[in-house]
């Protein structure tokens, strides 16, 4: 992550009042749709990054723990399916030396799934919310000079910032100027 700079914040009157312009996109040009979407990611980042972290502490907030067990829920599942994916081997010798406490660890674990849904769904709500009105924003937010000129700095190596690299990552880059 050598030489990635964070964007500034964009002025709340540019990223969402008066100065914003929205319009729905025209579906039917997916090349221009892809390129709104990644120049106002690119563009607004921080502005994204501070209300996905505003939006999920808000759902922390009222439904704190229901949150924290739907985050312990998933990571525990998580990292069982790291292990149990790497050590196959040693999953079946315990099961086939112990069927019984297989079926009672799966029970188990099937009863506490069962009972955690609504804690689980609260945390995946606190997760997408944030990443659904990121793309709606991302969506309907025209372009103005200021983000075509940012867009064009990224493409031209002059300033890379997190979002760029994701996107990168991603294989989501875009000529300048599109």
């Amino acid at each position: 992550m050598d030489g990635v700079e964070l964007a500034p914040l964009r002025p709340l009157n540019d990223f969402l009042l008066e100065g914003a312009r929205f319009q729905v996109p025209n579906f039917n040009d997916l090349e221009r749709y892809s390129n709104r979407i990644i120049n106002n990611l690119l563009y607004y980042q921080t502005n994204y990054f501070l209300s996905t972290m505003l939006l999920f502490l808000c759902v922390g907030f009222y439904y704190p723990v229901q949150m924290v067990t739907g985050i312990v829920i998933i990571t525990l599942a998580f990292l069982a399916f790291v292990y149990f994916t790497n050590n196959t081997s040693e999953w079946r010798r315990l099961k086939a030396k112990h069927p019984i406490i297989s079926v009672l660890t799966v029970l188990f674990v099937t009863y506490v799934l069962t009972r955690a849904i609504g804690a689980i769904f609260v945390f995946l709500f606190g997760l997408l919310l944030p990443i659904a009105l990121t793309i709606i924003h991302a969506s309907l937010r025209m372009r103005n000079i200021n983000n075509k000129i940012a867009r064009f700095k990224e493409y031209v190596g002059l300033k890379r910032t997190p979002m760029g690299v994701i996107l990168e990552a991603l294989g989501q880059e875009q000529e300048a100027g599109s």
